[in-house]
């Protein structure tokens, strides 16, 4: 299987190549082809944003490509996503496509064009701890769609975001029907208030509130409030549930971790 790395978003370590191309080598079932342009740096980017584009473009067209692993999150996806999306080129409908937090504004618009795509861990994993697993476990998915790499209670169809990320995409092109979904969130160093707020907003639209349920992942390296906010949040998250009547369903497996999980999206599950 040829796997085809690209950084839409932030510049990939080297040494989190290196790491990915050597489990790789070892495992032999692979064969991973990490684009230059992940190493290309622009301010806060991989490269500016034609030339990101310009490279997920290329890659997505091509034929040889078995599966695309965005490199890592950061931000940035956003900015070339919907161009990325338009006129799909007939190799991009035949790919698979991994990654997560933000990468979900790309796997969601992909996802409502009809393209086969998964939350799960990236190359720059490799540099958690523990992130020789989450690469096995990514790529047990991509390869084989080994059922051990995935969320232990995701019932499809399923779809898992960084709250931040879901919030932000909520109301552009990029948004996918959730209507059904198993949807899972997690969230990364952000204020119990933001929190808060941004529940406020997604448990507020329409479309959120046809998912079956939603799920909390890990909410990782939350900032101090001052004053304390006053509860935590899974408290805030069944609070905001409850508000909306979007069933809660407890907690989920997934978070920017080497334990994340692969949640992919829709009704396959294999």
């Amino acid at each position: 299987m040829r796997i085809a790395v690209v950084a839409p978003s932030c510049p990939l370590k080297r040494e989190a190549a290196e790491g990915v191309e050597k489990i790789a080598a070892e495992r032999g079932d692979c064969e991973i082809l990490i684009h230059p342009q992940c190493f290309l740096s622009d301010g806060h980017f991989a490269g500016p944003d034609e030339t990101r584009l310009a490279v997920l473009r290329e890659v997505m067209a091509d034929a040889s490509i078995d599966a695309l692993w965005f490199a890592r999150g950061g931000y940035g996806s956003n900015r070339i996503a919907e161009a990325a999306l338009s006129g799909l080129p007939g190799p991009a409908r035949t790919k698979y496509y991994m990654g997560y937090s933000d990468a979900g504004f790309l796997l969601a618009g992909l996802y409502k064009a009809g393209v086969e795509v998964a939350w799960g861990p990236m190359p720059q994993d490799v540099l958690r701890d523990g992130g020789d697993n989450a690469i096995h476990r990514a790529l047990n998915w991509l390869v084989s769609r080994d059922a051990s790499a995935l969320e232990p209670h995701i019932q499809a169809p399923a779809m898992a975001f960084n709250l931040t990320v879901l919030s932000n995409l909520l109301g552009t092109s990029l948004e996918p029907d959730f209507a059904g979904i198993d949807l899972m969130i997690e969230d990364l160093g952000e204020h119990l208030y933001r929190t808060d707020r941004t529940m406020f907003h997604v448990t507020a639209s329409p479309n959120i509130r046809q998912v079956a349920r939603l799920r909390l992942g890990r909410v990782a390296d939350i900032l101090e409030n001052d004053p304390g906010f006053g509860t935590d949040e899974v408290a805030i998250v069944e609070d905001w549930c409850a508000r909306s009547g979007i069933p809660y369903g407890g907690r989920a497996d997934i978070g920017h971790d080497a334990r994340n999980r692969v949640v992919p999206f829709g009704r396959r599950l294999s």
